[in-house]
């Protein structure tokens, strides 16, 4: 009997869409979907299989016969090999073309509702160097090369301060140049790697969970603010004195120089004491006059400046007229809820993380902004009806869930106050649909507006008003 999934190659197919997670799209002669993860639509290629399941294959192209005008050549001498920057060999406009169509099939084809006509994705300003937030992790096993590994010479320097290998959790690539991040961001970490090789402080070894220095994070801000954290793995005082004063010495222009010791399991700091080693424990970002202050566990939209086009579109969606009533659910750091307050009655924001809402009450009251009250707790059990009694009936919600979208109870909880108006900020159209779909018996969907936050890459952000029927 033949084995279900032993690898097969079919030859000379043409790649014909781009689908979901970025994977791109053939048809095999017995007309099931091959999904591809190293083609550009128009490519036509010899293809290996991978996995063989009931309606589909996976697979990699082996030979390519022709490539595809819609291809790009990369920027990043990583591609192909980090796991970040998928669609990089392929060009914007194209990358633009896929995630409008994702978001249209999505909410056709999943949420079964009626649209109006789709607005042009809109595109971002920056397609490098946008990110204002990046984590490199350190490793004393560091991934090698093919060259590297059938080289009969001795490999001396194993350490690594990059990214996790894509599906390996203790293999980290060793980066030199990363597109997604101004300056001096390249130039902080691949300082900090040299010094501590040279310094011979030990890396991280994720398998054994032992060693000196765990992971960097930096972040700026689009007025040039720069946050620099280093988590150590143990205390070594001498050491840690060492680096984080030369980081000081090399960086000047650092805002605020933060470490953390770490020693449990994993590398999350959220249970972390995080200790101001220089200037502020925090940066700042500034959006229409208004300042929001940034510690190391916040949560701010990566991408500062088209976050800025987002909460214009959700603005614009709510058109509100100053006497209305908004709910923000998961309101994160009270971004959103700020933005919009000038042009409401009041604004009630919503959100289950306890740091993001002190977060959010101290910037409102920074930026003396006095009609905007945040409540923490998971949106399901706060957003009731006696929430609703005590603080009124909203003729607007805004909600801008994490990617698993909605809990039912809140969608239910939504259409029995049934406001005038939702805006519904999504940063997975999938799960936006099955939202909207449930939504439906009273709402009927009257703008519909792609974002694009994470240029290449195949993430896509999208903004849908809904309005009573």
């Amino acid at each position: 009997m033949a084995r279900k999934n032993r690898r097969q190659i079919f030859e000379y197919l043409e790649v014909i869409d781009a689908g979901a997670k970025g994977k791109s799209i053939a048809k095999a002669p017995d007309g099931k979907v091959i999904f591809l993860t190293n083609a550009v639509p128009g490519d036509v290629v010899d293809i290996q299989t991978t996995k063989r399941r009931k309606s589909f294959y996976e697979g990699s192209a082996i030979v390519f016969h022709k490539q595809s005008d819609k291809r790009t050549e990369p920027a990043c001498e990583h591609f192909g090999t980090c796991g970040g920057c998928k669609w990089q060999f392929m060009g914007y406009e194209h990358q633009l073309t896929y995630k409008q169509n994702e978001v249209v099939n999505n909410l056709t084809r999943l949420g079964k509702i009626e649209l109006p006509e789709v607005s042009p994705i809109l595109r971002s300003e920056d397609q490098f160097f946008y990110r204002n937030k990046m984590e490199f992790s350190f490793s004393n096993n560091r991934w090698l090369t093919l060259d590297e590994i059938q080289s009969e010479s001795e490999i001396e320097n194993r350490n690594a301060l990059g990214f996790h290998m894509p599906g390996m959790w203790d293999k980290i690539l060793d980066i030199n140049k990363c597109h997604l991040q101004k300056d001096p961001s390249n130039a902080i970490r691949n300082k900090v790697n040299a010094f501590a090789t040279e310094h011979k402080l030990p890396f991280f070894n994720l398998r054994k969970q032992e060693g000196f220095l765990r992971t960097l994070m930096i972040r700026n801000s689009s007025i040039g603010e720069i946050m620099v954290l280093v988590q150590f793995f143990k205390e070594d005082l001498e050491n840690r004195t060492l680096l984080l004063d030369y980081i000081a010495s090399e960086f000047p222009e650092i805002t605020s120089l933060q470490y953390v010791v770490n020693p449990k399991g994993n590398d999350t700091i959220y249970d972390q004491e995080v200790i101001c080693y220089k200037g502020k424990d925090y940066i700042e970002e500034e959006m229409e006059g208004l300042r929001f202050r940034i510690n190391a566990k916040s949560f701010y939209q990566t991408n500062s400046k088209q976050a800025y086009e987002l909460y214009k579109i959700t603005r614009d969606f709510a058109n509100l007229t100053g006497n209305e009533l908004v709910y923000d659910l998961y309101t994160g750091t009270g971004t959103i809820a700020q933005f919009v307050a000038k042009n409401a009655k009041k604004v009630i924001g919503v959100e289950a993380v306890p740091e993001a809402i002190e977060d959010a009450k101290l910037n409102a009251k920074r930026n003396t902004i006095d009609n905007v009250e945040f409540y923490v707790g998971d949106m399901k059990k706060v957003f009731t009806k006696d929430f609703i009694d005590q603080h009124g009936q909203p003729e607007v919600v805004i909600t801008d869930p994490p990617r698993d979208g909605m809990h039912k109870d809140v969608i239910t909880q939504l259409l029995n106050i049934s406001p005038q108006k939702i805006v519904y900020v999504s940063c997975n159209s999938a799960t936006q649909a099955r939202d909207l779909a449930l939504l439906d018996e009273m709402y009927k969907v009257t703008k519909v507006q792609p974002v694009d936050m994470f240029p290449q890459t195949y993430h896509v952000e999208n903004v849908v008003l809904l309005e009573k029927r």
